[in-house]
């Protein structure tokens, strides 16, 4: 298939700033390139001028902010969706908005193909992949780090010289970063030993425990059908609540996490991730569940969850069976509207109270004095006929217990 345009997603890092001159020689082609604003802020400065100087013919700069808060991060969060029960899918989350730009921009520039800088070893290459086959499979995909021969980063800073191309950072930059507007990821250099301790000085969005305030700080969370709406009775928009709330939660050293995770392609990494807002969002959210949702409901979410996290951190977003979960998700969250007020205090993020409109709690039954609604002698007859299975089962295997 001969190549003439082709859409780069380019975020003019190491890779992407080679690439553009790459595809030129390699494919003798001409390069749009595309970057997403997530919420990775100063990172755009000067970008499109960088592009064109590189080699694009133009270069789009999207801002996907409030889509990628509200239809992606807040999806994710009604979800309660959390992988190997630890990772909040920072990048995870950011990828398939920025290929469903990533196709738009193609199918509307008439290109033949799409590129994008993930390497070959990790999960990026797949969410971006399976996106794009999702949404146009027509289109033919160009993934470099799977042809090229520039499989270090003393090559590519030496294929940078050698072409004359601005690139960030130098051949001793001791790890990668990845923002947005929900997270920053920290992964390889000095952290790929999994007993090496994170330097403080590489935090970004949150401080240290032991430099956090010494007073705890309450902050009271609204929800409306499950997605987050106001902050202390203060209304804002997706992307206003989450940048509030990093700083809130940063500032008590609130979202850390340093683990392993286990990638689709079969590796084992370690990452460590700063996610302020998104810590307190999720620990927020699932505790309102616990008065809104019926116990049966909210035991078949629970178990789901975990399977909506996979298929995000999988990059099948826009696979049938996420889009079914999804539909499953938003029934459950009509009734999930109230507040929840939790304490930041070094480091923790506790949940102290919930409250809502239409909670199904009742203080009255719940409460050990007497209720006409709750008759104590009706639980005799419930037990032995929850308990007869176990009973008859005990009965005719004639255990030796005694």
């Amino acid at each position: 298939m001969e190549i003439k345009k082709v859409v780069l997603a380019y975020s003019g890092g190491l890779d992407t700033s080679i690439i553009v001159r790459w595809l030129i020689e390699k494919y003798n082609c001409e390069v749009v390139c595309y970057a997403a604003n997530v919420g990775q802020e100063e990172e755009l400065d000067g970008l499109e001028e960088k592009a064109v100087k590189t080699g694009a013919s133009k270069c789009y700069i999207e801002d996907l902010r409030e889509e990628f808060a509200k239809n992606y991060v807040f999806k994710a969060i009604k979800a309660n969706a959390i992988y190997e029960d630890r990772y909040l899918l920072g990048t995870s989350l950011a990828r398939p908005i920025i290929a469903k730009r990533h196709v738009e921009i193609a199918l509307k520039e008439g290109a033949d193909a799409v590129c994008h800088g993930a390497t070959g070893k990790g999960n990026d290459q797949v969410r971006f992949e399976l996106a794009f086959k999702a949404l146009a499979p027509q289109l033919k995909i160009i993934a470099p780090w799977r042809e090229w021969d520039l499989h270090s980063r003393s090559l590519l800073y030496d294929y940078a010289e050698k072409h004359n191309i601005p690139v960030p950072g130098t051949k001793a930059k001791s790890y990668s970063m990845d923002r947005n507007l929900l997270h920053i990821s920290y992964e390889g250099g000095i952290l790929e030993n999994p007993y090496n301790e994170p330097d403080e000085s590489m935090f970004i969005l949150t401080v240290s425990p032991e430099k956090a305030p010494d007073k705890p700080e309450y902050v009271e969370i609204d929800f409306e059908k499950g997605e987050p709406s106001a902050i202390n009775g203060e209304k804002l928009s997706p992307v206003d609540l989450m940048v509030k709330l990093n700083k809130i939660a940063g500032k008590h050293g609130v979202g850390r996490i340093d683990i392993v995770e286990n990638r689709l392609v079969g590796i084992k990494s370690r990452g460590v991730y700063e996610t302020p807002a998104g810590t307190v969002l999720m620990a927020a959210h699932r505790d309102l569940e616990s008065i809104c949702l019926d116990r049966d409901t909210q035991h078949l979410k629970d178990v789901l969850a975990n399977e909506y996290a996979t298929l995000a951190y999988n990059g099948q977003w826009f696979a049938k069976k996420k889009l079914a979960l999804d539909a499953f998700i938003d029934e459950t969250q009509k009734e999930v509207t109230g507040t929840v007020r939790v304490k930041l205090f070094k480091g923790n993020c506790t949940v102290v109270g919930r409250k809502s409109p239409v909670s199904l709690y009742s203080e009255s039954i719940a409460s050990f004095e007497h209720s006409e609604l709750y008759n104590h002698a009706d639980a005799e007859g419930f037990i032995n006929l929850f308990g007869l299975q176990t009973k008859v089962e005990s009965m005719i295997r004639k255990p030796q217990y005694k």
